[in-house]
């Protein structure tokens, strides 16, 4: 069972309010200034049943309420089979990864920012994916194990920023750690996209070793260098505290990550800037996927129809006996 529009359902706190605001509101319904006369000839039987007019009221609001948030019934179930495969992203976070050689929608950006609004688009196009989220720089870090809440992954893919690891490139390391997180899973295709900048300078963990880990494993690794060719412009503080660029040298060691790939069944990239760099990951999005089953309710039988009617019914009888049996003096 589920409802169509549950937040309705608040209105059930505002009727005692109303029923309240009524009863100050009411107006007296005897007119006279002598009641001694009244008095005399007592309450009768029907008095006593007079509470029975603000009760009918009461429940035909309750079911008029519950009715307008169309409670519904799954009549019709179906299992479905639905694909995805468990992914672990490897980021490198160094401070090469400052350099400014990519194209943002409001002008240039640092690698980085580039590759935190093209994962988003790959993130969302993979719902059915469980994803998570190595960071690394001298050291990995898990900055996300694998889930589904595509939320909460891609706002700690935000809070990640170049500084918050001391500075190094531990590619070794980070492909080490982000097989490790894959270890457990069911599902039958697990791979990591590993993306750096610069040479393999940090860890303990040599990046071939790691290669040969994931391969015996059963993991694909592919892997991207990010950076244009040649040089790229990188931000440096001057003595007066102002922002200068100067041209620094990229160094993407494209031998270690295309064996890295090789080894483990997969593929190098070179992302030079933000379009290829979003064509590799929607080349990457193509990968064979595996089945998972799950029930989905297809078809829901609304029930607000039966308390609708009992509302009305229950509202045309306070106001029959309102106005006959139970009916007030003028």
């Amino acid at each position: 069972m589920q409802w169509h529009d549950p937040w309705l359902l608040l209105l059930l706190l505002a009727l005692p309010l109303l029923f309240r605001r009524r009863r100050r509101q009411r107006p007296p319904t005897v007119a006279y200034p002598v009641l001694a006369a009244l008095r005399a000839v007592g309450s009768g039987r029907r008095a006593r049943w007079r509470w029975m007019l603000p009760v009918l009221r009461a429940a035909a609001l309750i079911l008029l309420v519950v009715a307008l948030a169309r409670p519904q019934l799954g009549k019709a179930a179906t299992r479905i089979s639905t694909e995805g495969i468990d992914i672990m992203l490897a980021v490198d976070i160094s401070s090469s990864m400052l350099a400014e050689d990519f194209q943002l929608p409001n002008g240039r950006g640092n690698r980085l920012e580039a590759l935190k609004a093209v994962v988003r688009d790959f993130v969302d196009h993979r719902p059915n994916d469980r994803i998570g989220l190595v960071l690394f720089a001298a050291r990995p870090y898990t900055q996300s194990p694998l889930t589904l809440d595509h939320g909460w992954l891609l706002a700690n893919l935000d809070r990640a920023h170049i500084g918050m690891i001391e500075d190094g490139t531990a590619v070794g390391s980070a492909l080490a750690t982000a097989v490790a997180r894959l270890e457990g899973s069911q599902s039958k295709s697990k791979i990591v996209i590993l993306l750096t900048d610069g040479q393999s300078n940090a860890g303990k963990v040599p990046p071939l070793t790691a290669a040969e880990s994931a391969k015996a494993l059963g993991y694909r690794v592919y892997t991207i260098g990010a950076g244009t060719h040649g040089t790229a412009p990188y931000p440096q503080t001057d003595p007066f505290g102002r922002t200068v660029y100067v041209r620094m040298p990229v160094d993407v060691d494209e031998d270690t990550l295309t064996k890295i790939a090789d080894i483990t069944g997969g593929k190098y990239f070179r992302a030079t800037d933000t379009a290829s760099l979003r064509l590799i990951y929607d080349e990457i999005d193509q990968l064979e996927k595996t089945e998972q089953e799950g029930l989905q309710y297809l078809e829901y039988s609304e029930l607000y129809v039966w308390l609708a009617i009992p509302a009305l019914l229950l509202l045309i009888g306070e106001a029959v006996l309102s106005q006959t049996w139970l009916r007030t003096l003028p």
